[in-house]
């Protein structure tokens, strides 16, 4: 991606990221994007796990969410290690790390050490559980999270619990902390001139945003229960399979448009009927509502249905796979993919930087690097070590 003419938001910003696999590293690949030097530190046995995730189809885990930022090797257990990551952090603003809880404070890490060297150092420390509490030392796979949030509970059928395809609770943990990271910046730059700790466990940013539970529990009592794509709060509402084995998902959550789309469907007698009549009514007769909804659909293929609901300005969808995304002239439209220039496969496609900035808008500088490829220049370069000590560094393990 060309270079933003007004720059990049995070442009002086210098981040150190420790993490592995998923939360840490993508918290770090949003600050990349937006412009920050992002130095990543992998073990120089094999570095980040995320580079043999489905190695079967190439390091595209590790091009995608390692991309804009350097890959360092450094083994941080080793002494010499702990001394470089040191050094690394006195001229940084972020340093963030996902190791469980304690591990840094062993190898002489820890916030008050951090923080003793650098004041305006803004830490960010991801786990499964949190910094402290009964389970600290639990292991903290976002599947566990996932589980243990309420999500699966109230997700899918009601006979099965159903888990995320995707590292849904590392994601928005990412996404949370990054946004942590940039208040705890602005307070140190507006305020205090000192930095924090940031203590970001999976489980609580997948918690804040699945709605009012908590609150209709205590109050009422109500445990939510699984409805399949059905919602506890209008209908019709869900996915609809079509005549040529396609689906379509709408939502029709006011009166009006539950009106009109019946009408639509050529259904509209059963506004008569009093399982139809009202909102709380459709609720409460899901079951009756989606046979009657999804026959009128099924009739029809999703090209027709689809014309139909924007004729009539009805708020449905197709419902989409990656090929249909890549195809769709909105997405090309708005470059909602880019492909990036890698040399072992020649391009990677991946969703461009988002949110957009008018001004300082996010841009991917290069794909997730080789393992190490800015040793030299980082360590030559910005820490001042000679190729002999480099040399005995990389004899030694450390690096």
């Amino acid at each position: 991606m060309a270079e933003p003419q007004g720059g990049r938001a995070l442009a002086d910003l210098r981040v150190v990221d420790c993490s592995r696999l998923i939360a840490g590293g993508v918290l770090a690949t949003v600050l990349a994007d937006l412009g920050a030097n992002v130095v990543k530190v992998e073990n120089p046995r094999g570095g980040d796990p995320l580079r043999t995730w489905s190695r079967s189809l190439g390091e595209l885990w590790w091009k995608v969410y390692g991309r804009g930022k350097r890959s360092i090797t450094l083994n941080l257990t080793h002494p010499e290690g702990q001394a470089l990551l040191r050094r690394l952090v006195r001229g940084a603003d972020v340093l963030i790390e996902n190791y469980v809880p304690g591990t840094f404070e062993k190898w002489g890490l820890g916030w008050e050490a951090l923080s003793q060297d650098s004041p305006g150092l803004v830490m960010v420390r991801v786990s499964g559980w949190g910094q402290d509490g009964p389970y600290r030392d639990r292991p903290g796979f976002g599947t566990m999270v996932e589980a243990m949030s309420g999500f699966a509970a109230t997700t899918g059928p009601p006979e099965s619990p159903t888990l995320p395809s995707f590292p849904m609770a590392d994601m928005v943990a990412a996404l949370a902390g990054a946004t942590a990271v940039l208040a705890a910046l602005r307070h140190r730059d507006r305020v205090s001139g000192r930095g924090q700790m940031i203590d970001v466990p999976l489980y609580e940013p997948l918690l804040s945003i699945l709605g009012p539970n908590a609150a209709e529990y205590r109050r009422h009592g109500i445990v939510r229960q699984r409805i399949g794509n059905r919602s506890h709060n209008a209908s019709p509402r869900g996915t609809y399979r079509t005549r040529d084995g396609k689906w379509v998902a709408l939502s029709a959550s006011t009166p009006a448009s539950a009106e009109a789309l019946f009408k639509a469907l050529g259904i509209g007698h059963l506004l008569a009927d009093p399982r139809f009549t009202t909102n709380d009514a459709r609720v409460a007769n899901g079951e009756a509502v989606d046979r009657a909804v999804g026959g009128a659909i099924g009739a029809r293929t999703r090209e027709e249905i689809m014309g139909l609901f924007e004729t009539v300005g009805l708020t449905a969808a197709p419902v989409y796979d990656i090929a249909d995304i890549l195809e769709d002239p909105h997405f090309k439209a708005r470059s909602t993919f880019v492909d990036m220039p890698d040399p072992d496969v020649g391009a990677v496609t991946m969703t461009a930087p988002t949110p957009r900035l008018s001004e300082t808008p996010g841009a991917i500088r290069w794909v997730g690097p080789p393992l190490g490829a800015h040793n030299r220049e980082v360590y030559a370069g910005e820490l001042g070590l000679s190729e002999t000590e480099l040399e005995r560094l990389h004899q030694a393990g450390v690096i």
